[in-house]
């Protein structure tokens, strides 16, 4: 049985049984292991990882490929078919616990959305893989100072370790998309430094910062933190005062949001 890629919902098959085996083999898995599998299509990554693991939940959105995806599988009883969109799906009804991994080959045009709704589920979550545009996951690993950083990557850092394992060819997909991609790795950090009334506040002051990236910081935040908690953090971290929001660090954020936060 055969289904034509769907554009409409961003569908390039993994075909490359290599970089199939490849990237079960990244994902570190064990015997114990319960995974959630996003966008499972046909089920060739599905059947390698259910033979490592007690447990897969294999997600797909098209349920036409979700009855493929059943025939493929057949013979398998440690998984579960869910034919359902991740960016509804609600990990607490299915997991009662945390500890899981998520691996996913996600369409690129919702990347962005998909991390973001992981995330709100990063008590039950260990540890993501996924299969992301390289350009992506360069933003994600990036360093203050460089041109690919931003205010995501400070988003995903604050919750996860970001690491790519590994490259992966256009043409090891059908269709061939346009750009190559990287496995990304996106291990969650065990406890957060700020309580989540200050983490929104350390949020606003990213994007705002970010929104005006070539301004100086004091310029970018203008108008968002008073002036005089600006000269505290730039006297109080030794930070030039003409820095740009780009220079600054993560770590540095969070300083500036703990200098603010008493009045916020």
């Amino acid at each position: 049985m055969y289904s034509k890629p769907k554009k409409s919902l961003g569908q390039n098959f993994l075909f490359d049984k290599n970089i199939q085996r490849k990237i079960c083999a990244a994902c570190e898995l064990e015997s114990s292991d319960i995974v959630l599998e996003i966008g499972a299509g046909r089920g060739e990554l599905t059947r390698l990882i259910a033979e490592k693991v007690a447990k897969i939940y294999a997600l797909e959105i098209d349920a036409s490929l979700c009855r493929i995806l059943k025939d493929n599988v057949n013979g398998y009883s440690n998984i579960e078919i869910i034919n359902q969109d991740i960016l509804r799906f609600n990990l607490r009804r299915y997991f009662k616990s945390g500890g899981i991994k998520v691996i996913g080959n996600i369409p690129y045009y919702i990347t962005t959305p998909i991390i973001e709704r992981l995330l709100e589920f990063r008590d039950r979550i260990d540890i993501i893989f996924l299969t992301v545009q390289k350009e992506f996951a360069k933003r994600m690993t990036a360093k203050p100072g460089s041109k690919d950083y931003g205010s995501f990557s400070c988003f995903t850092k604050y919750y996860t370790e970001p690491k790519i394992l590994f490259s992966i060819k256009r043409t090891s997909f059908f269709p061939s998309p346009k750009v190559d991609s990287s496995l990304l790795k996106l291990q969650i950090r065990p406890n957060s430094c700020l309580k989540p009334k200050e983490e929104r506040l350390l949020f606003r002051i990213i994007r705002a910062a970010f929104n005006k990236r070539r301004k100086t910081l004091r310029n970018s935040l203008e108008g968002v933190l008073s002036e005089k908690k600006l000269e505290e953090f730039f006297n109080r971290y030794s930070i030039d005062k003409n820095t740009r929001p780009e220079d600054l660090s993560l770590k540095d954020f969070v300083n500036l949001t703990n200098i603010f936060k008493k009045n916020y």
